[in-house]
């Protein structure tokens, strides 16, 4: 299974917070925790670690807190991974070379690396104000054609069905 870090996640969701909230004062680690349902500890530690890779602008005081440095519609969700999480990439030789001893001989070296673009691209495509509007956004209406989905639903019921087991597959 390909997943997120639950840093990762709650990070996205943290920014998600802040980006519906924008116009008002700087919110702080305990009322986002709170609006977020996280615990405080956790999201104090991704908070300080958005605003050092210079995701979010801290402001200090009793009226502090902190804000977005970017425009939702100019952070993409490719981006908030890379800056939480690392390089986007399936494989250690999509993210670079030489990082795999087995990179010159592999007989999917290449197919993996294409796929990893195109997953990387995905997610550069999509952009912190597509997810504020809970999969309303003109993005997705590709995603639902190619897979069939049908309005927000898609994003509250259960994944599409996964395919048969290998075993069960035809060969």
């Amino acid at each position: 299974m390909f997943k997120l870090s639950k840093t990762t996640d709650y990070g996205i969701v943290l920014l998600a917070q802040l980006a519906r909230n924008a116009s008002t004062e700087p919110q702080n680690a305990r009322e986002l925790a709170a609006a977020s349902d996280l615990p405080v500890p956790m999201v104090s530690k991704i908070l300080k670690t958005l605003a050092k890779e210079g995701l979010l602008v801290s402001h200090r005081g009793s009226k502090g807190g902190y804000r977005l440095a970017f425009e939702p519609q100019n952070l993409s969700v490719a981006d908030m991974i890379r800056v939480l999480e690392g390089p986007v990439g399936l494989t250690e030789c999509a993210i670079g070379p030489a990082l795999c001893v087995h990179e010159t001989v592999c007989a999917v070296r290449e197919p993996w690396q294409l796929i990893s673009r195109v997953v990387e691209q995905a997610l550069t495509d999509v952009t912190l104000a597509d997810l504020i509007h809970d999969g309303t956004s003109p993005i997705f209406s590709s995603v639902r054609n190619i897979l069939q989905i049908e309005g927000r639903d898609a994003f509250r019921s259960d994944p599409v069905a996964s395919p048969a087991p290998l075993a069960d597959r035809d060969h």
